[in-house]
């Protein structure tokens, strides 16, 4: 591995353990692979990132109802750090979802440290501080200084950082237990999400596609330290799907498809399912004609193996930079008269998906943004954009709004940060409701030839880019999965930068201008909102310690907004930066 890794010692003498009330915690039972399958069983705590395997972010907590969020108030903030610049970034954000487990949180913040907190004292426990190199990852951190969280298995909290290490920590002092290389940044890849621990095996997701990468998942088995399998989402010349990159400008190699938000995991078919990002360069199309297997895909892939078992593509040759990345909720849920085993994606193209999750089947798709210009639909059948030609080598969709090399300036909508992007969906099972984070935007792109052989290490590989003209608002969506129909929406005045979360009958939500939200889950009416003083781009979880329950989010707004969307939403240069925990509690 290069030289971006720094000693193992440094790093160990890096890691600081803060002493206070709990610095003596009574030890709590180890995080086992049972425990992590039936997550949802623990409803005082919150096991994995998305609060269980199927991705649903709904809880059954309802102390905090209707009736009484009206009440909620602060129950206590924390001061984190993580907000130092490095590389091109003015200074790193808050992105995570905290995980609770018997009365403590466990966060992160951008640069990766993690923050053990005990809730009934309002104390930090520990941090440890990865001490990942400022200037080298960040340089290299397409979309922000992030990290997404992290996930417990035994008595370790496992995370990873930006310059691409898995990190396990022992969760009663903080001290590092053990580390390995599982990205190489020198080549473009970064780790933003959080792991996903399923058995013994820690599953890693790579970002890095505005780079060139060749995207992968990665498992580690966390008894033995070291990788059990690692898996392309690029295939190589002879195997399935490599006939999908044609040409003589030997794209495959540079093409992308990165999984950089974590997936979920399906136990009745022991399978993973997982997103993937676009193919590169992201708007030059022509430089890799073909459909672009498994970019912009939902993937099926077998936990043991990592073989993919289904995919599903939801736009073929992507030339708009509409990443299949976003996580795939789990859902079962009677449609068209049969009980159907769904996989939910909300796609940065603008349409929301059900495939089939033991198969990939199309189920129905449906627009969950105001304005979609970039195809008419799509097909009933195969739930392709009406427009997609199997024969054609580079697809044109509707021609008057694809950026090409005979088209170099368009206007498109979604804009290409997505009606949503990487911030997380909710589920709520009993009104079979899906809550979309929704960002209603517009913008143009402009396209530049990529010339073969011009892919060079940590640098941009985009074929063009970028630019706003028009405002960007926001939305929450809510769709009924059994019909794949919009049932409500409720407009936000900035796009939603920060995921959702489910109760019985409430849905919370945040803005970048610093508002934490809770609506009605039924009718979407506004019930309850605090403004933090900072703005917000991360999910919202909840939890209960001694029978109280408590809503958590950090506040910091980070990612790429203010650096190439700000004009679109002028308000947001007042925001400040910052990074702090806000729990709330009746």
């Amino acid at each position: 591995m290069s030289a971006f890794m720094p000693s193992l010692r440094k790093v160990m003498l890096g890691c600081t353990v803060l002493a206070g009330l709990s610095a003596s915690p009574v030890l709590a039972a180890d995080v086992t692979p049972e425990r992590l399958l039936n997550a949802s069983q623990e409803p005082a705590n919150w096991l994995t990132h998305h609060g269980s395997y199927s991705a649903q972010r709904f809880s059954t907590l309802s102390q905090i109802n209707r009736d009484t969020v009206k009440g909620l108030k602060v129950a206590f903030t924390m001061a984190l750090g993580g907000i130092e610049p490095g590389g091109i970034w003015s200074h790193g954000g808050l992105e995570g979802t905290p995980i609770a487990m018997d009365g403590f949180l466990y966060v992160t913040d951008g640069w990766g440290s993690v923050y053990k907190i005990d809730v009934a004292h309002g104390a930090l426990a520990w941090k440890m501080d990865p001490k990942t190199d400022r200037d080298w990852a960040g340089a290299v951190a397409c979309c922000g200084v992030n990290n997404r969280g992290v996930a417990l298995w035994g008595n370790m909290v496992v995370s990873h950082t930006l310059d691409g290490r898995l990190i396990a920590t022992n969760r009663d002092t903080g001290e590092i237990a053990w580390q390995r290389a599982v990205a190489d940044p020198d080549k473009g890849e970064t780790v933003t999400g959080a792991p996903l621990v399923v058995k013994n095996l820690a599953i890693t997701g790579v970002g890095g596609g505005e780079y060139g990468i060749r995207g992968w998942l990665a498992a580690t088995d966390l008894t033995t330290q070291k990788e059990v399998w690692r898996t392309y989402t690029i295939p190589t010349k002879g195997e399935p799907g490599s006939e999908s990159w044609s040409g003589n400008a030997g794209a495959a190699a540079n093409g992308g498809g990165p999984t950089w938000v974590t997936g979920s995991y399906d136990p009745a078919t022991n399978m993973l399912v997982w997103g993937t990002g676009n193919p590169g360069p992201d708007w030059d199309s022509a430089h890799r004609p073909g459909d672009n297997l498994y970019t912009d895909s939902a993937l099926g892939l077998d936990l043991e193996t990592g073989k993919i078992k289904w995919h599903f593509q939801h736009t073929p040759n992507d030339p708009y930079d509409y990443d299949s990345t976003s996580e795939n909720v789990l859902v079962d849920a009677q449609v068209n008269g049969r009980p159907t085993r769904l996989a939910l994606h909300a796609n940065r193209n603008g349409f929301g998906y059900a495939v089939d999750r033991t198969s990939g089947e199309f189920i129905w798709g449906t627009p969950f943004v105001k304005k979609v210009t970039w195809t008419a639909g799509l097909n009933a059948e195969t739930g392709k954009p009406a427009e997609y030609d199997p024969a054609l080598p580079v697809q044109k969709y509707n021609a008057a709004v694809t950026p090409s090399r005979t088209n170099r300036v368009s206007d498109i909508c979604p804009g290409n940060m997505g009606g949503k992007n990487w911030q997380p969906t909710a589920y709520n099972p009993g009104l079979q409701r899906w809550y979309i984070p929704v960002i209603e935007s517009c913008n143009r792109i402009t396209v530049e030839e990529t010339k073969p052989g011009s892919w060079k290490a940590r640098e941009f590989f985009t074929g063009g880019g970028p630019s706003q003209h028009e405002r960007i608002t926001g939305s929450i969506t809510a769709v009924d999965v059994t019909t794949g129909k919009v049932t409500g929406k409720a407009e936000t005045q900035f796009p939603q930068l920060g995921g959702l979360l489910a109760t019985p009958d409430l849905v919370f939500a945040s803005q970048p201008s610093g508002e934490v939200t809770a609506y009605d889950a039924k009718s979407l009416d506004k019930l309850w909102e605090f403004k933090t003083g900072g703005g917000v781009s991360a999910p919202p979880m909840t939890f209960s310690v001694d029978g109280k329950q408590y809503v958590a989010i950090l506040v910091g707004l980070g990612g790429a907004w203010d650096k190439w969307f700000i004009e679109s939403t002028p308000e947001l240069k007042k925001v400040q930066t910052g990074s702090t925990l806000y729990v709330f509690a009746l």
